[in-house]
């Protein structure tokens, strides 16, 4: 009988054990993966207050994850490493079977890619690029980097090229005049160039893509997701979640906050149509 109530409690203690486990398992937060456009610091400014609001409204508790490059976030997003994103690179070809499903997109218009010069330069087109030096911000970028690098190669204009990490890396190097152009998105050169005084020119500019979207890995139960979209989607209307946005764009010195809608991933063909037709490596690890 001893032996028997022995035996009775073992199994007890590890039922209790592995309660414990799951229940520690359930609770660890959800990695939420951004894009890098700008500096890790930036970057955690503006999203964690995002981040924050969005846990405590749908009850998921969301963790920010940056890669430190471009190309690391391609790879993580091909691998499914992250259970949420706001990025594009689940669109590229080599990363669609991740199975990253969109649910949420910001409001706006769609956007577009760059090739910038200083508005004093002597440079006047593109043909004027030929074996000048250009700045972009990583071989991972879309509009920084895969649609300007594609029209100047479909044009047979050979440039050297320079990666600074960031969306506003490329730009700095830019202002600096290391380089005599930029590859850029449209949208984050325009904040740049008025949080930074810089006065620039335009030299080409791209068809317009609806660029990030929110999305969720498939093994991302589905009334998770559902709770973290309705989130996302009522934060512009909720006070303290508008506050936590106003507080978001303050960092980068936005016109206006994000304001998150719903959206499908058929919005975001041109993009996938893009990445299958490109002349551009694209370079994953």
């Amino acid at each position: 009988m001893a032996k028997r109530g022995f035996a009775t409690a073992s199994v007890i203690m590890l039922l209790l054990v592995a309660l414990g486990t799951k229940g520690r398992a359930e609770n660890q937060p959800l990695l939420f993966g951004v894009i890098i456009w700008r500096s890790p610091t930036l970057t955690a400014q503006f999203w964690n207050p995002i981040l924050r609001h969005v846990s405590e409204k749908s009850g998921v508790s969301l963790q920010l994850k940056v890669a430190p490059t471009g190309p690391e976030h391609t790879a993580m997003v091909r691998r499914g490493e992250l259970h949420f994103l706001y990025s594009n690179h689940n669109f590229i070809k080599d990363n669609e079977e991740s199975g990253y499903r969109v649910f949420a997109r910001p409001k706006g218009d769609a956007q577009s890619g760059e090739i910038v010069v200083l508005k004093d330069s002597p440079i006047k087109t593109l043909a004027d690029l030929e074996g000048k030096e250009m700045a972009f911000p990583h071989t991972a970028a879309f509009l920084g980097y895969h649609l300007p690098m594609d029209a100047l190669l479909r044009k047979g204009i050979k440039i050297t090229g320079h990666f600074a990490g960031t969306q506003e890396g490329a730009m700095t190097q830019l202002k600096a005049g290391r380089v005599v152009a930029a590859g850029v998105n449209a949208e984050v050169m325009r904040a740049f160039a008025q949080r930074e005084n810089i006065a620039y020119r335009v030299l080409w500019s791209s068809d317009k893509f609806l660029n990030l979207a929110l999305s969720a890995h498939p093994s991302v139960p589905a009334d998770t997701v559902k709770a973290v979209r309705k989130a996302f989607l009522q934060m512009a209307d909720d006070p303290e979640g508008a506050k936590a946005l106003a507080a978001s764009a303050e960092v980068l010195k936005q016109g206006s906050p994000l304001v998150f809608i719903a959206a499908r991933d058929s919005e975001f063909e041109n993009m996938r149509r893009f990445y299958r037709n490109t002349v551009v490596k694209v370079e994953l690890q």
